[in-house]
């Protein structure tokens, strides 16, 4: 195990510096636009292409892609995993090329589908038209991109593909900052900074796919589909729900929160992104280099060693999403008032949002987890029990959004999600354990006592040293960002130290 710790830090680190760029992204819209009506027209339009992209590309693709390459590059030679990626590379272009020239013609349609309730506001409507036309070829690159990053995963080169989405913010923030006075909407200047960040993010890992000598070619003269990309074509199907269920939820949000008030989507995006980094920052991390180790040990028939791998990632999610959900909680306001407090999101907007990071952050752990358990199912190339459970789980997310909304309005839709992804999570552990894919290995009873006794102990730090949270938003930003940093450090300490008294050492992960 020390090998997969030694590279989810490398991923984390990455994805650190991207999750860091993203809250200077973040914190630029909501000092140059705030919570307002252009930027959930641009929320829309952005998160079109983006939840298709973490359907297919991140989510179905990337978990049918992994294993077979996994299976190719162990029992196949380099030359047939050369052809396999090529044919791979071509489907999916001339696939992405089709769907994104069609999704441009009928724009107006979708946003009719995605965000029904901009009808009733022309202003919303008409800019959500017209920044979709320029966000949707994303999918295309982005797309293009995740392929790249699976062939660098499955030969363990972790580093580029985590660090690639800082491009995206660069871009982002470049296009909020020097190109939004150009434009007689600004807002529609963010639209071209996703265009631009997609087309970085492809280009930037194309030297590191050619050096291990893996780059895909596009090459039209000649078109035959082998077996391992009809398998991949097969799994993929699925696992659209399976894995991605999450982003359904998240669509199924945003149709909802379109009928509610202005600045409702602009809420639960802020929200959403700060719940978001334990996710993306360790979640994803872990995830992403579980992958391919459980489809070798699939592949290599290693069962015993098949759930030691399964028995680390759940135990280091659980040390670090547990404490992130109880701190984001007792957090919600400081956190709000100190990263995006300034210029025009105002005071009415920390409290909106912190209602709606507070229903997000009941399902940190939830989120996490989902990634983890889903893994084991797609590398043992198991696609069709995750979308009986997805199923399940997305006509919960609906119902609980249909009565939610009234009573709790955007925080409701937040609440929701949570319930929703923990439902999948349950769901998908029972199964494992039942079918006996993953049996546990080490003492679980020992290690909830741990967890219990320090996350307690961060629970009293937090209540102690947090104040009254209302009056943050009277601190200069200095005093700010020292109160939360020697807060958070705090904690972090006490937690670390409760863990270290009650007998946990980090060689315990590294064995």
């Amino acid at each position: 195990m020390k090998a997969l710790l030694k590279s989810s830090f490398v991923v984390s680190a990455m994805t650190i510096t991207s999750r860091i760029t993203g809250f200077l992204r973040d914190l630029v819209f909501a000092q140059v636009f705030g919570a307002v009506s252009g930027l959930d027209a641009f929320l829309v339009a952005f998160r079109i292409p983006n939840f298709l992209r973490r359907l297919f590309a991140e989510g179905a693709f990337s978990q049918a892609f992994v294993p077979v390459l996994s299976e190719y590059k162990l029992h196949r030679l380099e030359s047939e995993t050369l052809a396999f990626i090529d044919q791979i590379a071509r489907t999916m272009f001339l696939a992405l090329f089709a769907v994104t020239v069609v999704a441009v013609l009928i724009t107006p349609w979708l946003i009719w589908i995605f965000a029904p309730g901009f009808l009733h506001d022309p202003t919303r409507y008409d800019l959500a038209v017209v920044m979709l036309r320029i966000t949707f070829p994303y999918l295309l690159f982005i797309s293009l991109t995740a392929l790249i990053s699976g062939i660098l995963n499955t030969y363990s080169s972790f580093a580029i593909p985590a660090f690639t989405p800082n491009l995206l913010n660069f871009a982002l923030i470049g296009a909020a900052l020097f190109m939004a006075p150009h434009f007689k909407q600004p807002v529609v200047a963010l639209a071209w900074g996703v265009f631009i960040g997609g087309v970085l993010q492809l280009v930037f890992q194309l030297p590191f796919v050619a050096k291990i000598k893996m780059m895909p070619h596009l090459c039209f003269k000649k078109y035959a589909t082998d077996d391992g990309v009809k398998r991949v074509l097969r799994l993929m199907l699925p696992a659209v729900f399976g894995v991605s269920v999450a982003q359904i939820s998240v669509f199924v949000d945003t149709l909802f929160a379109s009928f509610l008030q202005p600045g409702s989507l602009s809420w639960l995006y802020y929200s959403d992104r700060l719940t978001s980094f334990p996710l993306g920052v360790f979640g994803v991390a872990i995830a992403t280099v579980i992958l391919p180790h459980l489809a070798k040990k699939h592949a290599a028939r290693a069962t015993q060693e098949y759930s030691e791998a399964l028995d680390w990632a759940l135990k280091l999610v659980l040390l670090i999403a547990l404490p992130a959900m109880l701190g984001i909680i007792l957090l919600a306001k400081p956190l709000l008032t100190t990263l995006f407090a300034y210029g025009k999101f105002t005071s009415h907007d920390v409290i909106m949002a912190s209602k709606s990071l507070i229903g997000f952050a009941l399902g940190v752990p939830a989120f996490m987890l989902v990634k983890i358990l889903a893994s084991g199912f797609y590398s043992r190339q198991n696609t069709k029990t995750p979308v009986k459970i997805a199923i399940i789980a997305m006509l919960a997310n609906i119902i609980l959004d249909a009565i939610l909304i009234f009573p709790l309005k955007h925080a409701g839709l937040a609440l929701a999600t949570s319930m929703t992804s923990s439902l999948n999570a349950g769901l998908l552990l029972w199964t494992l354990l039942r079918q006996q894919f993953y049996v546990p290995c080490s003492p679980w009873k020992k290690f909830f006592c741990q967890l219990l006794g320090a996350n307690l102990a961060l629970v009293g730090v937090l209540l102690f040293t947090s104040w009254d949270s209302n009056s943050w938003i009277n601190f200069t930003s200095f005093a700010r960002v020292w109160h939360l940093a020697w807060t958070c450090a705090l904690a972090v300490i006490v937690y670390a130290a409760c863990l270290w008294l009650s007998g946990m050492r980090i060689k315990d992960f590294a064995k």
